[in-house]
């Protein structure tokens, strides 16, 4: 073959990927109004996407078919036929688990992300017994609503997850780097199985429900054990080579500061993690016992001083790594996670104030608190499952 033919394009070459891609961004636009919208006509569908009402048809028809969409119920117009309205179908559910170092929570979702069933079970250190409690968890569940239809199983973890192999590469909270977690939940599961980043899958969820419509640049930290980051650049995820784009929460910020799980001294996750409050509570009251996160922050609403200036702390270091974030990346939003957050009339205005301090440019990004993190990370990982499963863009 002559080297210039290999090379040389004809008309007509790329028109079957082009048509591919048309169809599947009609798709997905006409699924993401179904779900932010519904109940709706195809009519207001063609109205609100801008696509023919004839190609509308065509895609609902392939959505019901497939059983993600039903049709059903009629309103009353002016003038003309009584168009049907179309729904997300509620009798397609997900399992999720977000698993933590010592413990999960495993709840059954349906497609309009209505939380059905939540169980908090605990894990051991050995990710195989851990994996086997989800799963029979799982099982329970499924049971239990055995009118659902399951497509599958979404995971979320305190770790980066390769895009490519979907194998856990970097978690150094969750002793589970060398075990193929896909594997083991379908094996026992004999479901699809989808693994996302725990920060990833709450950005993923605050996208999919629709709450951050017009923002294009964001980054959403989520607060816990450790900290996480999410990265949004120009509306898509970020994931970077092998899954890690996003892991601020190891930047160095105090070479004398304490031991990090991924081996150095210091990291913002350290100083600024739920963990972090705890240590602080604790040199604070030596003589007290030593509460839980959420103990902690009851502490601090009935005005305990010392939970106060232990949260006082952790927001302070909160904000420093907000800056570095922010000069790294210029988000217009940050969004954040975690148990400070539900103190946030106390807490929001400290975090504020250190983001703000020597800021490049003088212009801060808006800040706020994210949805409910327990929930935002079990959406997220129906998310990322139901993005395979119904084979959607985002």
């Amino acid at each position: 073959m002559n080297p210039e033919d290999r090379n040389s394009t004809r008309p007509g070459d790329f028109e079957p990927l082009a048509a591919e891609l048309a169809r599947r961004h009609n798709r997905d636009l006409l699924l993401q109004l179904i779900r932010l919208r519904q109940p709706l006509s195809r009519a207001d569908l063609a109205r609100d996407s801008g696509i023919r009402p004839s190609t509308v048809s065509v895609v609902v028809d392939e959505l019901k078919a497939e059983g993600w969409v039903v049709e059903g119920g009629s309103v009353a117009r002016p003038r003309g036929r009584r168009p049907t309205m179309l729904s997300l179908n509620d009798r397609i559910g997900v399992l999720v688990a977000d698993v933590h170092p010592r413990r999960a929570v495993v709840a059954l979702l349906d497609l309009p992300g209505r939380l059905l069933a939540r169980r908090i079970i605990p894990l051991a250190s050995q990710p195989l017994r851990a994996i086997q409690a989800m799963t029979e968890c799982m099982s329970a569940m499924r049971a239990e609503h055995a009118a659902m239809t399951i497509k599958g199983i979404g995971v979320s973890l305190p770790g980066r997850i390769d895009p490519a192999t979907q194998h856990l590469v970097f978690a150094p909270n969750l002793n589970w780097v060398n075990l193929d977690i896909r594997a083991a939940f379908e094996e026992r599961m004999k479901l699809p199985v989808e693994l996302e980043n725990d920060a990833n899958g709450c950005l993923l969820s605050e996208l999919w429900f629709g709450r951050m419509q017009g923002v294009r640049d964001a980054v959403l930290v989520a607060i816990d054990e450790g900290v996480g980051t999410a990265l949004m650049t120009n509306g898509r995820l970020v994931r970077g080579h092998s899954g890690m784009a996003g892991e601020f929460g190891h930047i160095q910020l105090d070479p004398a500061g304490p031991l990090c799980g991924c081996g150095q001294q210091g990291c913002w996750e350290t100083l600024a993690s739920s963990s972090a409050a705890l240590r602080y509570y604790a040199e604070l009251a030596p003589e007290a016992a030593t509460p839980d996160v959420t103990g902690l922050m009851h502490l601090a609403e009935e005005g305990d001083p010392q939970a106060l200036a232990a949260l006082t702390r952790q927001a302070e270091y909160i904000g420093k790594g907000l800056r570095l974030l922010t000069a790294s990346l210029a988000p217009e939003t940050i969004l954040l996670t975690g148990e400070i957050t539900s103190l946030w009339s106390i807490f929001g205005k400290v975090i504020e104030a250190n983001l703000a301090t020597n800021l490049l440019g003088g212009i801060a990004p808006r800040l706020a608190p994210a949805a409910d993190a327990e929930s935002a990370r079990l959406r997220g990982a129906a998310v990322v499952l139901l993005q395979r499963v119904i084979g959607q863009m985002l």
